[in-house]
């Protein structure tokens, strides 16, 4: 067997490879752990979304009292759910972006090891940081969502305790 072919079936057969490619797969599930949790997000905004479109139909029928300030109220719930879908969407879109990249740098270890030179050691290196850029910013945008959803809670909060007031005031009346 030739030198080279000794060399290739060695750094082929080596744990070297696997082991080198440990780092990304523990990324590679960090970001599916986080794509499970963002579609669970994302799937709890179209909940919320259909209850807010019950109560409009609600609303329009007129079945519920306040129809100004709930129409109000509903109007911002949509806006801020339309925001936090979209912002989901794109933090969807890096997740899965940063799990390609995470991928790529794996499969790049191993080409590396097997076919690679000094020369070329920086590039699964290079893409796995790009793939932690990526992780980065979807982290970033779902902290900023979150925002939105404590905005969302906050906002339902204030209009039951104004549906409280009105029926207090009401009580107070009679």
């Amino acid at each position: 067997m030739a030198m080279v072919e000794r060399e290739l079936l060695d750094a082929l057969s080596s744990a070297r490879i696997l082991t080198s490619m440990i780092t990304p797969a523990v990324l590679i599930s960090a970001c599916g752990t986080l794509i499970f949790s963002t579609s669970a997000r994302l799937g709890r905004i179209f909940d919320r979304v259909n209850a807010l479109k019950g109560e409009l139909e609600e609303v329009l029928t007129d079945r519920l009292s306040y129809p100004g300030e709930r129409i109000a109220f509903l109007r911002d719930q949509f806006q801020l759910q339309r925001i936090r879908a979209g912002l989901i969407q794109k933090a969807m879109a890096a997740l899965y972006t940063a799990t390609a990249l995470f991928v790529a740098a794996s499969l790049a270890i191993a080409f590396n090891v097997a076919y690679g030179t000094a020369d070329t050691a920086w590039i699964p290196t290079a893409i796995a940081l790009l793939g932690g850029v990526f992780l980065f910013v979807a982290s970033a945008i779902l902290l900023y969502e979150s925002r939105f959803n404590l905005r969302f809670v906050s906002r339902h909060l204030d209009f039951i305790q104004f549906l409280q007031d009105q029926h207090e005031q009401k009580g107070d009346g009679h």
